[in-house]
């Protein structure tokens, strides 16, 4: 969960009062949240967003997700949250990393794996879409440039 890929995006979340529990801790479900919109971030970086995804013909499901809590956060501050793309060819794995700019102290780590399933049979699909293949490597050729 602690590899970074060249290809990621920070998004700035602040903790809104519905986020939090009674004792003004964030709800550990809500962390799922800012990483899907990272994630979601990190895939418009790529120029595969939501629509280009549907179009493509193939649903992306999340297999696997696994978080680690490491530290908390509370209603008002201010957090990052890192999505960085670290597996494309197979499958879609993407780490994260929570954290709070104000002291640097790490809230979450937590990575995602998803599959790319044809949206017509439903079959599972060993290889990512070759669409999908050439936008990140036309992602990663941007940033060697």
């Amino acid at each position: 969960m602690r590899a970074h890929g060249r290809l990621y995006v920070s998004l700035d979340v602040e903790v809104a009062f519905h986020d939090v529990d009674m004792v003004g801790v964030v709800w550990h479900g809500h962390y799922v949240r800012y990483l899907e919109n990272a994630r979601w971030a990190l895939m418009d970086r790529l120029g595969y967003g939501l629509q280009r995804m549907v179009d493509s013909g193939f649903a992306w499901p999340i297999v696997e997700l696994h978080t680690r809590y490491v530290g908390t956060a509370h209603y008002g501050e201010r957090l990052q949250v890192r999505a960085s793309l670290t597996e494309w060819e197979s499958r879609l794995g993407i780490n994260y990393l929570i954290s709070r700019p104000a002291d640097g102290v790490r809230i979450l780590r937590g990575r995602t794996l998803q599959v790319a399933v044809d949206g017509r049979s439903g079959t599972l699909q060993f290889a990512s879409p070759p669409e999908f293949v050439a936008a990140v490597q036309a992602a990663l050729e941007g940033e060697a440039a």
